[in-house]
């Protein structure tokens, strides 16, 4: 098998004109506890496979006590499946957790060079790294691949350091990996993701750097952040389209849009908040997904809101909820004030069943992203929930810190202003980061921070 035929049977084929025909693999393992029934769980993986493009020909179920050490399912479901792939001209098999390094291996030797296995992992990863459409996000995904295939490699993977070549692409470290004495090329080829995946970081932490940066001005104007979060396909990019009249691209299909957005959004108070889309969620997330992801998932944890936007026509919303909240929980995110909308209602063709929990929320909004319905409820909510949780304060400022004035007039409410000679005394309800700001506004001469927020 040549190197290139090598690497591309590790990956699905996302734009080729012939797609691939896919088997699709699922275990239902009694001990374990999934949000989604090993059914339900392959019609998604399947939603997956067909936005990367491949045709779905078949799929098999197994019930198991536990996972096979040796090839994840029983030895005689992997001959049944290997003959229904056959029949079924099948060349690709996709199973729908994720595969360790042992069950890679043993599998492909048993179904052959014609077949590829991968797993939901990679195929989410490969779906990431079609639509990632800035640096940022193409090196995000670049990471968590390369993390991702450095324990899976095998001695068929020799193409590695010589497809780098000159330092073409990305992943291109700048000329032909050399063995030492006694070196495999396999050890070399893993030395050589080594130092890729050591790259990387670098970079994104310097695009964590920036980000860090950019987050701290704006903290500095004491604007609210408000995160549309939500299951992929939820419609976020829509909403956030329809708000505040952004055209981020919205498709319907997972993971239409990967990159972070922010635009102002103006509320019925007259105040504003800068409302930011995110990437969506969804079950069995690849961890190294969500490492790579660090510093673009910070913006939800920096929020003042989070808007849980929920695909409420969808069968299995209930459990979509429950995925991206355990999400956010794993990324540690604060238990700031959060509003629950219900999207889709257009698509409803039943009564609306609010799903257990909404309790945990502020405010739950029926609406359609599609049709408008609903949005200027969501608004108002967004409005009442910032001002029940301003902060009171009680501060005066020298009169050379207008700037600061006019911040707490526009984001806050002002109940007592009174001018004198010290400067100005004001009592005002203000947004925690505004007020966290002012807590420090006398401690440094104005020149200095104005040259800090420039």
């Amino acid at each position: 098998m040549s190197n290139r035929e090598q690497n591309e049977r590790n990956s699905p084929n996302l734009t080729g004109s012939d797609p691939e025909k896919a088997y699709l693999v699922g275990a239902d393992v009694r001990s374990a506890r999934p949000l989604l029934r090993v059914e339900d769980s392959l019609d998604e993986l399947a939603l997956l496979a067909q936005t990367a493009g491949i045709e779905i020909v078949g799929r098999a179920t197994q019930h198991v006590r536990q996972i096979d050490p040796a090839t994840y399912i029983g030895s005689g479901k992997v001959a049944a499946i290997h003959e229904a792939v056959t029949e079924l001209g099948a060349d690709m098999i996709i199973f729908d957790d994720e595969l360790s390094p042992r069950h890679q291996r043993e599998l492909e030797k048993i179904f052959g060079e014609d077949v590829k296995v991968i797993d939901r992992s990679a195929l989410i990863l490969d779906i990431f790294a079609q639509h990632a459409r800035t640096r940022e996000g193409a090196l995000q995904v670049e990471l968590a691949q390369y993390e991702y295939r450095l324990p899976r490699l095998t001695r068929q993977w020799t193409h590695l350091a010589r497809q780098a070549g000159g330092g073409a692409g990305r992943g291109g470290t700048g000329g032909v990996g050399l063995r030492g004495p006694g070196e495999t090329q396999l050890e070399v080829d893993r030395r050589d993701i080594g130092r890729r995946i050591s790259r990387l970081k670098q970079e994104l932490e310097a695009v964590r750097a920036h980000r860090s940066r950019h987050r701290a001005q704006r903290s500095r104007q004491g604007v609210p952040i408000v995160a549309l979060v939500g299951y992929t396909n939820a419609g976020k990019s829509t909403l956030l389209n329809r708000m505040t009249g952004a055209d981020v691209y919205a498709a319907d299909q997972l993971f239409a849009t990967l990159d972070p957005t922010t635009r102002r959004l103006e509320l019925p108070t007259g105040k504003h908040v800068l409302l930011s889309d995110t990437v969506g969620f969804i079950q069995k997330l690849p961890t190294t997904l969500i490492a790579a992801f660090r510093a673009t998932l910070e913006e939800v944890a920096e929020a003042d809101m989070l808007i849980h936007v929920v695909d409420i026509a969808h069968p299995m919303a209930a459990q979509q909820i429950e995925t991206v909240e355990d999400t956010l929980a794993e990324i540690d995110v604060p238990r700031i004030p959060r509003i629950l909308a219900l999207n889709k209602i257009d698509l409803l063709t039943g009564a609306l069943e609010i799903p257990r929990g909404q309790d945990a929320y502020a405010a739950s909004v029926p609406l359609s992203a599609r049709t408008g319905e609903g949005l200027e409820t969501l608004t108002a909510e967004i409005a009442r929930v910032l001002q029940q949780s301003l902060v009171e304060i009680r501060v005066t400022l020298p009169h050379s810190r207008g700037d600061l004035v006019a911040m707490i007039h526009d984001q806050g409410v002002v109940s007592e202003e009174t001018h004198t000679g010290d400067g100005v005394a004001l009592h005002a309800h203000v947004p925690a980061r505004l007020a966290s700001m002012l807590a420090y506004a006398n401690d440094e001469p104005p020149a200095e921070r104005q040259d800090e927020a420039s």
